[in-house]
């Protein structure tokens, strides 16, 4: 039980120390990625090939290794409490056992976390490093592409436009025959009214009449009057 107690202790040390410098790579990391980020995808290493990345793979895979063997310390720590003649000792070791195993979880909960972590940053930064690379690339696009771009833009604007004229003129005219409409109704209830007025008062519709026949007569008269005299004018010229 004591040599069990010792490789435990041993393991919990060691994974402690892994941790940290665990930590601190994961820290640098997004440091190091934080500073390198004005700069363009050519300058930046990929991070698949970066010493940091390795690093990462090769203490991931010592801190689970470790995590795997004070796993096996703890089990059989716990084969051993129910081993025959350790009743005495019973309590003192499933205390023991019991904080041996807190303190796996605890740093089994911290790696995956910071491992979280990390593989996190990593992914947005490759997201990042694409997203630059789009804009690198569309930035170093052809002038004759820009060109086209903007002749498209300004097309898009004109047709805009063309489109609010329509529509304005569209509007024009939808209240001008509105407005006719209105008149128009006006000018049938005048009329009505008129004609109302005509058929109750008989004697008023007469007297336009006669009033429109003296006028039409008038005009006759005149004209004829207006004829002879033109005619008379010329045979006295001619003469």
């Amino acid at each position: 039980m004591k040599n069990l107690r010792k490789q435990a202790r041993q393991l919990e040390n060691e994974l402690d120390l892994k941790l940290v410098s665990f930590s601190k790579l994961c820290t640098s990391y997004s440091s190091s990625r934080d500073g390198r980020r004005g700069e363009t995808s050519d300058t930046t290493p990929l991070l698949n090939n970066s010493s940091q990345d390795r690093m990462f793979d090769t203490m991931s895979v010592e801190i689970e290794q470790l995590l795997a063997k004070l796993t096996v310390v703890n089990d059989k720590m716990a084969e051993y409490t129910n081993t025959p003649g350790t009743a005495s000792l019973n309590a003192a070791l499933m205390h023991t056992l019991q904080r041996h195993r807190d303190i796996l979880q605890d740093y089994t909960h911290e790696f995956h976390k910071t491992k979280g972590n990390f593989l996190a940053i990593r992914e947005r930064e490759d997201l990042l490093g694409s997203v630059r690379k789009d804009i690198e690339s569309y930035k170093s696009g052809s002038g004759v592409n820009n060109r086209r771009t903007e002749l498209f833009l300004k097309e898009h604007e004109h047709l805009r436009n063309s489109d609010r004229l329509m529509d304005d003129t569209i509007s024009i005219a939808m209240a001008t025959k509105e407005n006719m409409t209105s008149q128009r109704g006006v000018l049938k209830s005048i009329q009505s009214r008129v004609n109302t007025l005509a058929n109750r008062f008989p004697t008023i519709n007469n007297l336009i009449q006669r009033i429109n026949l003296r006028k039409r007569r008038d005009s006759l008269i005149l004209g004829t009057v207006i004829g002879v005299c033109t005619i008379l004018l010329l045979l006295y010229a001619f003469h």
